[in-house]
């Protein structure tokens, strides 16, 4: 298949493959025309690349996985540098949920500071007295 089809399957652009291809990690390999052409294990590649990154993976961390499946493995998951880059990723996760749990735990102490504060200012409004109006009057001399 050539670029265009390939992009469209892989729900791509042609832009996209060629930096991969400029990237080493899409074979760039030519049809007798000077087409690039491409084949079903090419679409599987992207596919794979495109999940890891909807993950969150770096384009150099699909790396390991691309060459995994160029070796022939039938999953890019499967060697050992893969792996590898799974347990990297994990750890890194683990540590955004610790740091995000903390940024939680802040703000739902502020929101509780602040629901306390706030509920303290409605009970000494209402415990107080109504400010009195009081006009200043002036004595007018009686008539004599």
């Amino acid at each position: 298949m050539r670029i265009g089809e390939l992009a469209r399957r892989a729900g791509t652009t042609t832009r996209t493959l060629r930096y991969y291809e400029s990237r080493g990690l899409l074979p760039a390999r030519r049809s007798g025309n000077g087409y690039r052409a491409y084949g079903e294990d090419d679409l599987r590649l992207l596919q794979q690349i495109r999940l890891l990154q909807d993950f969150g993976f770096g384009l150099e961390e699909t790396r390991p996985f691309v060459e995994c499946l160029q070796a022939g493995h039938p999953e890019g998951d499967t060697c050992p540098a893969s792996l590898e880059v799974y347990r990297r990723k994990l750890a890194e996760l683990d540590e955004c949920i610790e740091r995000l749990r903390a940024v939680r735990a802040q703000v739902g102490e502020q929101l509780a500071r602040a629901e306390w504060s706030r509920s303290e200012l409605a009970d000494a409004a209402d415990a107080a007295p109504a400010p009195r109006c009081e006009l200043a009057h002036e004595r007018v001399p009686a008539a004599e």
